[in-house]
């Protein structure tokens, strides 16, 4: 099925309309799988869902892993490459948080609807898009939905896939439900810290004065916040979320911060890193508290080049699609491709607002662009149009 990406551009706008045709299945998956809690390391009931959905669409390979991945392959007329397309499938939200999702006529609201709910109904809606417009393509399609990737999981579903995996992997597809118009080919080094202080049981309040943990964390948020940040490479600190205490009346005995250090310089991410945890030591020091300091998670810097064929192909067809484009790094999935050296992109699907929010909105208008976007890619990469070599 090569084609020249004259053909295959000039058949985008084809594409998005016949895929409105099945516009009430990819919402319905969006709602269903949404609708399961899925927080990060208990993703077992929402990859349960999205692999039952490969089996019904007779998906080979259709399996789970050791660290709860969601596999199907969509076999390719000679197989002889491998793309692999993937979204995480955890979310930033407590099992407990009711999941219930609201669909209107021009956008849909819940949590996750967006990050990455969508993502994964498109997953799981891909093999039946195929089917709907006649695509066969030459590579294996493998679809996974990740597990552990958010926060301290680290991305640890897709580092071990591509670990033990006996299938060369020739390019990968990071879906995530918004912003449409998102591409990332590189990443930013990273890490993911936090520093908690508590109070020892025998602490010496008149030694010390009656300060407690929160005065602590603050202290060594003052002094983390004096490190001079470079301009170049560009560097900063996100200061995430503090936590501590019980109530009014009541000396905090623990306090925690948790906080990423980013920079297009792996070396500065690791300089920065030391530097914070000689404060939160030098801060322990000072007050009496217990410090326990820990990284969570690291990215190293990478990825492919702007003039990469996967990345111009990629431009060419947002361009096409009349789609804004917004070029970012990324500390998500990207950065595992990265890591083994495999040619990578991440895309986004439609837009949204309030991520992360128990009100995240979706629109639906935007969604047939955003699934056309990743189909004349998915055409591009598998007629070798993203090969370096071209």
């Amino acid at each position: 099925m090569e084609k020249g990406m004259a053909h295959i551009i000039s058949g985008l706008g084809d594409l998005e309309e016949r895929i409105r045709d099945l516009r009430e299945i990819i919402l319905a998956n969006l709602v269903m799988l949404s609708e399961i809690p899925a927080p990060t390391f208990s993703e077992a009931a929402r990859m349960e869902f999205l692999v039952n959905r490969f089996t019904e669409l007779q998906l080979l390979n259709c399996s789970t892993d050791e660290v709860g991945n969601g596999l199907g392959i969509i076999p390719g007329e000679t197989g002889e490459r491998n793309i692999l397309i993937v979204g995480h499938m955890d979310t930033v939200f407590d099992a407990k948080v009711d999941h219930t999702i609201t669909v209107e006529p021009h956008r849909i609201i819940g949590p996750g609807v967006g990050d990455n709910g969508l993502g994964l109904a498109v997953i799981a809606t891909l093999p039946l898009v195929l089917q709907h417009l006649n695509i066969k393509p030459k590579s294996n399609i493998i679809l996974m939905g990740s597990a552990q990737s958010l926060g301290m999981g680290n991305i640890r579903g897709l580092r071990f896939f591509l670990d033990h995996t006996d299938l060369p992997i020739n390019a990968g597809i990071c879906v995530e439900g918004v912003k449409l118009g998102r591409i990332s080919f590189s990443s930013i080094g990273m890490m993911r810290c936090g520093i908690s202080y508590s109070v020892p049981e025998q602490y010496d309040w008149t030694r010390f004065g009656a300060v407690g943990a929160i005065v602590t964390i603050n202290d060594a948020i003052n002094r983390i916040l004096e490190i001079p940040l470079p301009k170049r490479p560009k560097t900063n600190i996100v200061l995430g979320s503090i936590s501590g205490g019980t109530g009014f009346n009541t000396i905090a005995t623990q306090a925690t911060l948790k906080f990423e250090i980013r920079s297009e310089s792996g070396r500065m991410v690791k300089n920065i890193g030391q530097k914070t945890e000689y404060i939160a030591h030098e801060v322990a020091s000072h007050s009496g508290a217990d410090v326990d300091f820990r990284i969570y998670a690291q990215r190293r810097p990478g990825g492919i080049p702007f003039s990469h064929p996967l990345a111009r192909t990629t431009r060419e067809i947002m361009k096409a699609l009349d789609i804004p484009q917004r070029i970012t790094p990324s500390t998500s999935e990207l950065s595992a491709f990265i890591d083994k050296k495999i040619p990578a992109v991440t895309l986004g699907l439609t837009n949204g607002e309030n991520l992360n929010q128990m009100n995240e909105t979706i629109d639906i208008e935007p969604i047939f662009k955003g699934v056309a976007q990743l189909l004349g890619l998915i055409l591009a990469i598998d007629g070798g149009h993203c090969d370096e070599s071209k």
